[in-house]
């Protein structure tokens, strides 16, 4: 399995590809890793240095690979946190090239945009590229609660209002697709107090409930997204996808905490991408 990865870089810390790749690698994936920004840590912290990379830069390793006649092997491009609304050209330039090499290929698109909280926390002009070009394009997407608020203009605060919403973004993605939508954190009137829920939807929909962990760890819904990506290309469902992708995820969180460390505990939790402690089942929705 080979997946193109284009999403963010820090030295410090798991966030973007600093969280996906290991993960992936772990599973047993090759990762083609570009980055979209070379920070220093994530802006979690309050403050940061680095760059954002140049769209042209973006554009140009894309070039190179598709150059050497490797896109043909590669399984799915993931991408993530952009850092700059032009990286948006390079990475529908990516999926165009991914398909015409192998049109079996998938996008997984993470439209990281904001969450509950800090709201929206991209540059002008991201979230529109999400909204208006990458959904239209994309196989999956892995919006958390209030990305899909933002992508769809409903209200996702109640289960109806949660799946009317997850049924208008499955309608405007490739209809060429797989069309499966993964939320994660979930939280609806009937979530039962100190836990949260993640909803995928495909031909069918499913819910799976985890404890809420008193813990904020950037980079946990990179991670969910990158494994999700690795047991959909694996066959296994939607659902099943889901259940490996937050069981894992939940390992390594709980591994975090415990340690009351900052940043997520990838390496030192690894053999939860392989065998998670704590097993979480789905059920219909």
């Amino acid at each position: 399995m080979q997946i193109l990865s284009i999403q963010s870089s820090v030295a410090y810390g798991h966030v973007g590809n600093s969280a996906a790749v290991f993960p992936l690698q772990r599973l047993g994936a090759e990762v083609w890793p570009i980055d979209t920004v070379q920070f220093s840590n994530h802006p979690g912290y309050g403050a940061h240095t680095g760059t954002v990379s140049a769209p042209e830069t973006i554009r140009a390793l894309i070039d190179g690979m598709a150059v050497r006649g490797v896109l043909a092997g590669c399984d799915a491009l993931l991408s993530g946190y952009l850092g700059d609304p032009g990286t948006g050209a390079a990475v529908l330039q990516a999926a165009r090239l991914l398909r015409d090499a192998n049109p079996r290929a998938v996008w997984c698109c993470d439209p990281v945009m904001g969450d509950e909280g800090p709201g929206i926390y991209v540059r002008p002009g991201i979230e529109s590229f999400f909204r208006d070009q990458a959904v239209p394009q994309a196989d999956v997407l892995t919006p958390n609660q209030f990305e899909l608020a933002r992508l769809t203009g409903l209200d996702c605060t109640t289960t109806p209002g949660l799946m009317a919403a997850i049924a208008a973004l499955r309608g405007r993605m490739r209809a060429d697709g797989p069309r499966i939508v993964l939320v994660t954190s979930v939280h609806t009137e009937t979530t039962r107090a100190g836990d949260l829920d993640l909803v995928v939807a495909g031909a069918l929909a499913h819910r799976l409930r985890t404890p809420r962990l008193p813990i904020t760890a950037n980079g946990a819904g990179d991670v969910i997204a990158a494994v999700f990506l690795f047991h959909l290309l694996s066959g296994r469902s939607p659902e099943e996808a889901m259940a490996e992708a937050a069981s894992a995820v939940h390992g390594v969180l709980g591994a975090t905490h415990s340690a009351g460390a900052r940043e997520l505990l990838l390496i030192a939790a690894q053999a939860e991408f392989i065998n998670p402690s704590r097993r979480f089942e789905p059920e219909t929705c």
